[in-house]
């Protein structure tokens, strides 16, 4: 058994923390929400009655905000109370300069660290079946692994500090562009009298097939399990889409990479949510792509 403190007890972080609970882990949690803190503790989670009281007796601290000023800032008001020794893991997607940044925090008050995003939405946090993608130190990772495994399917070791963040916008920067084209493909097969089941049957068998198409498909019916069939009901909203894909081209700026499709992608997402469609499923772009068609 670990004492763990989790901070950040919201539609992500309050599953992960109950799944620490079901695995035999001690959880002291915190959020700024009185609902949060109320859904945690009916999961067996011991609410605290702030960040810093979380903190007692610790070993393990997890954090789980929107964004790296939110995580920087936290970092601030708790790291003087973290436990000596304790191990320092942050889920929350955030830009990679936040992600180092924390970890400088943490290695000057002498404590490991790893930037640890997921993937997999509220669907894998509550199935205990995320995919963990962490930046950091090999001992680091080695001593979270445990940890992880009670949370998720698979952890992947991505390199030093700030590498989980950086494959995990990557990997959602694919994730944006690929969704748009098989929303593309769809539209365009409606419009010339192509069935949504045809096209599934052989793009999926053939060069077009993608996660995007056979497990997420964005039209009703190919696949059952997919949000289009809830009336695209987030698994995975349309507004954290855009987050990630906005942090894609913030590194792309940085680093000097050209990413054309990324920025066409961002774009795309960006006009769903003003059309008020952020908390749509991401899949549900090709209702915009739709919307699109009908004005050209």
């Amino acid at each position: 058994m670990t004492q763990i403190a989790f901070l950040g007890l919201g539609n992500m972080g309050g599953p992960m923390a109950a799944n620490l609970v079901k695995a035999g882990h001690a959880v002291s949690g915190y959020d700024l929400v009185p609902a949060a803190r109320d859904a945690a503790q009916a999961e067996g989670v011991r609410v605290a009655e702030s960040a810093v009281a979380a903190l007692a007796g610790a070993e393990v601290v997890i954090t789980m905000l929107p964004a790296g000023r939110h995580v920087l800032a936290l970092l601030d008001e708790i790291l003087p109370q973290v436990p000596a020794g304790a191990l320092l893991v942050d889920c929350s997607t955030i830009d990679v300069a936040s992600a180092r940044a924390a970890h400088d925090r943490a290695a000057e008050r002498g404590l490991a660290s790893l930037d640890a995003p997921v993937s997999g939405g509220v669907g894998g946090a509550r199935g205990a079946t995320l995919t963990f993608m962490a930046g950091g130190s090999a001992a680091a990772f080695a001593r979270a692994e445990p940890i992880l495994a009670a949370m998720g399917r698979k952890a992947v070791h991505c390199g030093e500090a700030g590498a989980g963040q950086a494959a995990k916008i990557c990997n959602n920067m694919i994730l944006g562009i690929s969704m748009i084209g098989v929303a593309e493909a769809f539209v365009l097969a409606e419009k010339l009298g192509l069935s949504h089941q045809a096209l599934f049957d052989v793009a999926s068998t053939s060069s077009g097939q993608c996660w995007s198409l056979t497990t997420y498909c964005p039209v009703p019916g190919p696949v059952p399990a997919s949000p289009a069939n809830n009336d695209y009901k987030p698994g995975f909203a349309a507004a954290l889409m855009l987050k990630d894909l906005r942090l894609s081209q913030e590194a792309a700026t940085t680093a000097g990479a050209a990413t054309p499709l990324g920025a066409e992608a961002a774009a795309l997402y960006a006009a769903f949510e003003a059309a008020g469609e952020g908390g749509t499923d991401f899949s549900g772009i090709i209702r915009h792509l739709r919307a699109m068609s009908r004005g050209a």
